[in-house]
C-alpha cells in the first residue's frame, strides 16, 4: 500500500484548541507512521465560552453554531496548510467537538463535521466518525482503541488523560475500552478560579488538603460500578459532578487535589482489576501526563514504572489516530470495534466529503 498522507485533526473536551498532525501512514505487515508539523492552535475566548454552553443550546441554535463552527476549523486547517506548507494530502481526518454525547437515546453530535468543510479547504474529508456506532447500538465512543491496537500494541494498557479518562487494553483476546472518569473537564474549572487555564504540573492540587467526605463521594457514584461498554459526556458530569462539588464550601486547591486524587483511584482500580501481571506497561497520553501530581499519586497506587513518551506523542496521539480511521475508512477497513463500544458489529465508520 501507498504511503498515505493526510491531517489528523482532534478538538477533546477541555477546549485547550484544535490539535492539528501532519501524518505519512505505510503498511507493511503493520501500521506504520511518521510525524510531520504538529500544533495545537488555541481557542480565541468567545470560542471557548461558546463551547462550553453548547450543550444546552436548542436544536436551531445548535445548527448554527455548528456552521460557525465548520467555517472557522477551516480557516484554522487552511491558515496551518499555507503555514507549514503541506500540499500532496490525501484527505483531511476531522473528528470535530463533541457538543451533545447521548447514546442511551442513539444521539452524538459532534460539530464541524458538514460537508461544507470540504469545499472551504479544498480538501477530501473524513469525518463524523461516531453516529454510524450509535446507530448501530455502541456508545460511539471511545474510538481510538482501534489506534491503539494498530500502532502501540507494544503496550498493556493505553491511558489517555485528556477532557476525561479513557482507557484500551487487550483482555481475553479482545479490545476493550472505557472512560475511566472525568479528567481536565473538572480541573480545568477550578484552575479557573484562580485565575489560571489549568493546574500547571498540578501544582494548586498539590497544596491543596483532601476531603475524605468527598473523595467518598464521588468515588461511589454508580457509574464506576457499571461494566463496560460505556462513556462519558460532558452532560454526565453537569448531572452527576458538578452538584456533589457544590455542596462543599471548601478552597478550590483542596477541591483540586481531592479531585485529583479521585481521579487517580479511579483509573488504579480499573487497571489493577484488569491484570494479573505484575510487569505490565502503561503509554500515558494527554495534557494530564504533565499533571505531576496525578502521576505520582498514580504511580503510588499503580506500583509499576511510568514512563512518559515523546511530547508530540502525549500531546496529539488522539489526532494521530483520528488520521489513522480517516486511512481505514478510505480503505474501508474497520476502525470500529464492537468489543470497545457495544456496537452489534465491527463496522467503517465516518464520513467522505469530495470537494
Amino acid at each position: 500500500m501507498k504511503t498515505t498522507h493526510v491531517l489528523g485533526i482532534m478538538s477533546g473536551t477541555s477546549l485547550d484548541g484544535i490539535d492539528i498532525a501532519d501524518i505519512y501512514f505505510s503498511y507493511s505487515n503493520k501500521w506504520n507512521f511518521k510525524l510531520g508539523h504538529c500544533e495545537t492552535i488555541p481557542y480565541p475566548q468567545q470560542w471557548v465560552e461558546k463551547l462550553k454552553k453548547s450543550h444546552t443550546l436548542s436544536i436551531p441554535e445548535l445548527e448554527l453554531v455548528n456552521k460557525e463552527y465548520t467555517e472557522y476549523l477551516a480557516q484554522v486547517i487552511n491558515t496551518f496548510i499555507l503555514k507549514n506548507k503541506i500540499s500532496n494530502l490525501d484527505a483531511v481526518c476531522s473528528h470535530g467537538h463533541t457538543v451533545l454525547h447521548e447514546p442511551q437515546n442513539k444521539y452524538t453530535l459532534q460539530i464541524g463535521n458538514l460537508p461544507r468543510l470540504a469545499k472551504l479547504i479544498q480538501q477530501k474529508v473524513v469525518c463524523d466518525f461516531r453516529v454510524q456506532d450509535v446507530l448501530l447500538g455502541g456508545q460511539g465512543a471511545p474510538l481510538v482503541p482501534i489506534g491503539d491496537q494498530l500502532l502501540f500494541s507494544n503496550y498493556d494498557f493505553c491511558l489517555n488523560l485528556g477532557g476525561f479518562a479513557n482507557i484500551s487494553f487487550l483482555h481475553n483476546n479482545n479490545r476493550i475500552a472505557f472512560d475511566n472518569c472525568p479528567v481536565n473537564t473538572v480541573l480545568n474549572q477550578y484552575a479557573e478560579k484562580l485565575d489560571a487555564p489549568y493546574d500547571y504540573n498540578g501544582d494548586f492540587a498539590r497544596q491543596g488538603v483532601l476531603n475524605t467526605k468527598l473523595l467518598e463521594k464521588l468515588n461511589h457514584l454508580p457509574y464506576y460500578k457499571k461494566q463496560p461498554p460505556k462513556s462519558l459526556g460532558i452532560e454526565w458530569v453537569s448531572n452527576h459532578i458538578t452538584p456533589i462539588l457544590n455542596q462543599y464550601s471548601i478552597p478550590p486547591k483542596d477541591i483540586l487535589h481531592t479531585f485529583t486524587t479521585h481521579v487517580a483511584q479511579c483509573i488504579s482500580k480499573d487497571i489493577i482489576r484488569y491484570t494479573t501481571k505484575t510487569d505490565y506497561n502503561i503509554l500515558i497520553t494527554g495534557g494530564g501526563a504533565y499533571n505531576g501530581f496525578l502521576i505520582e499519586i498514580l504511580q503510588k497506587n499503580i506500583k509499576v514504572p511510568i514512563i512518559l513518551p515523546h511530547p508530540n506523542i502525549i500531546e496529539f496521539k488522539e489526532a494521530l489516530i483520528f488520521g489513522l480511521l480517516g486511512v481505514l475508512k478510505l480503505n474501508n477497513q474497520i476502525n470500529t470495534l464492537s468489543s470497545v463500544t457495544g456496537a452489534n458489529q465491527n463496522h467503517s465508520s465516518g464520513n467522505v466529503f469530495n470537494y
